[in-house]
């Protein structure tokens, strides 16, 4: 029964209030999601999340398998920090923090992802195997997608 973090700092040149705008609006999601993934959302999401949010997404995380995942945004600080933890998906647990600091060269974006797969041992060799190399490919396609939107720090 693994327990797991996963973490990913991105500097982004651009303006708290922009990025805030974009980040925190679900309808965004899919546009920094690999598109491998088939990531559609099936609720109603309209403007900026708030505390209590549900949001339902279809999207195949591995295998080109379609799985439904329903997350709650839990906490919410406008322009510092949200949290979404699953309530319903392929995790047994996930925990998702994501803060944004502004710093001189623009935004300082900060992942925390927190999880534990299902399944016990088999979970755990899955992460090994499988779960952590996917999180790094989805968060460094994100990574590339919030630089054609935003453009690459100089730093």
């Amino acid at each position: 029964m693994g327990f797991y973090q996963f973490r990913q700092k991105q500097l982004i040149p651009a303006g708290l209030d922009q990025v805030w705008s974009f980040i925190s609006n679900p309808a965004n999601l899919g546009k920094i999601t690999p598109a491998d993934m088939d990531f559609t959302i099936t609720s109603e999401s309209k403007g900026e999340m708030y505390p209590g949010q549900i949001i339902s997404y279809k999207v195949k995380p591995l295998f080109n398998i379609s799985t439904t995942w329903v997350t709650e945004i839990t906490h919410v600080k406008e322009k510092h920090y949200f949290v979404d933890e699953q309530r319903i998906g392929p995790y047994q647990m996930w925990h998702h923090e994501h803060f944004l600091r502004e710093v001189s060269e623009g935004v300082e974006m900060m992942d925390i992802i927190s999880y534990q797969p299902p399944l016990g041992f088999l979970g755990a060799l899955a992460n090994r195997l499988i779960i952590k190399k996917k999180l790094a490919k989805i968060f460094a396609y994100r990574k590339a997608a919030l630089e054609t939107m935003f453009g690459k720090p100089d730093v």
